[in-house]
């Protein structure tokens, strides 16, 4: 098998240049007590910097609102103790070439009832509620810049708060913010806006979407391009630059009639920038049957593909595979996860 070709070539993203088309998926680690991200963290993020990811996307972090997470090991996007952390993470990240995104994230209903917020997402979300967390994702912004991060992510997929809005089964709001799918995507729209009002030009703000749940693998946001259209068209007006469309398989159609995946919908729809993602190197097999695949699509349905759980144990899985040496490193194993932490 010849060594990749389009997979190896630089691209410009929205301003930001990047050696290859390779990106860090984000994976939550559980490593940063009190939400600080250690000295740990940025080695961890080094070595894949270091490594050739071409973008590395962090573990989600969370917005500065007591209702985004029960969690005291995720990290937070906070100034003063948490700011210093992420400092430290770039810097590193820098220092061995690569370039980082920090991705922004607050968990909705799926957060635990603790710190008297029992009742806070679950419910209705009242229009103070909603201006209160889009206050909180754009001050995440502002720490991620003065951090030093190269790109800033939206979490917006997997059924979590943002995502939430954006699905008919979890919205049911009959105001501004829940109807049709436009609608739907109303809430997330204004949180693209106030996190792109707050980066530079040259800073790519990236949208994170799906149509599945941590929870339910069939669910689905969007019936058809018709209604992907409604709500990626509000999200690109309100100031995304990049969308990542999230798939449990990418080599999937998204809608039956066509070969598009999800990113290739996007891409269709926007004409943005999107990522691809959802099982790529999984296995040595699955890399070698899905590789022309992911090349032919770098010319049509997506710019980047992302990488995810194979370089949690292998953090040259990159090295490996663009100089096709793939088979010095080990198939994903949950048991290897946390080896090369």
């Amino acid at each position: 098998m010849e060594t990749t070709t389009r997979l190896s070539s630089p691209l410009e993203l929205a301003g930001l240049r990047l050696p290859n088309r390779f990106v860090m998926a984000p994976m939550t680690r559980f490593r940063s007590p009190g939400g600080v991200p250690t000295p740990e963290v940025a080695a961890y993020y080094r070595r894949r910097a270091e490594n050739g990811a071409g973008l590395i996307v962090t573990e989600g972090t969370l917005v500065g609102h007591p209702s985004a997470s029960h969690e005291t090991t995720v990290p937070r996007m906070t100034a003063g103790a948490s700011e210093e952390g992420w400092r430290r993470v770039t810097g590193e990240v820098h220092a061995a070439g690569g370039r980082i995104a920090a991705q922004l994230w607050h968990l909705g209903s799926e957060r635990e009832p603790v710190d008297g917020y029992a009742s806070w997402t679950p419910g209705t979300m009242s229009p103070a509620d909603i201006d209160v967390i889009i206050g909180a994702f754009a001050e995440a912004a502002r720490v991620a810049v003065r951090a030093g991060f190269d790109a800033v992510e939206i979490h917006a997929a997997h059924g979590y708060l943002l995502d939430e809005f954006l699905w008919g089964e979890t919205n049911r709001r009959t105001d501004r913010f829940g109807g049709t799918p436009a609608r739907r995507a109303a809430f997330p729209a204004e949180i693209v806006g106030a996190v792109r009002a707050e980066l530079p030009a040259s800073t790519p703000l990236i949208v994170r979407f799906s149509q599945f749940k941590e929870r339910d693998y069939s669910a689905r946001i969007a019936a058809d391009p018709a209604e992907l259209a409604e709500i990626l068209s509000a999200l690109a007006g309100a100031g995304a630059d990049v969308l990542h469309a999230s798939q449990r398989r990418f080599w999937e159609p998204a809608f039956e009639g066509s070969p598009l995946n999800l990113a290739g919908w996007a891409k269709r729809i926007t004409g943005l920038p999107t990522i691809t993602v959802g099982s790529v190197g999984l296995s040595r097999d699955l890399w070698i049957e899905h590789l022309s695949r992911l090349e032919e699509g770098l010319t049509s349905e997506y710019d980047l593909v992302a990488i995810g759980r194979i370089l949690l144990g292998n953090p040259g899985w990159v090295r490996h595979a663009l100089a096709d040496r793939l088979g010095e490193v080990r198939d994903y194993r949950k048991a290897d996860e946390d080896i090369y932490f």
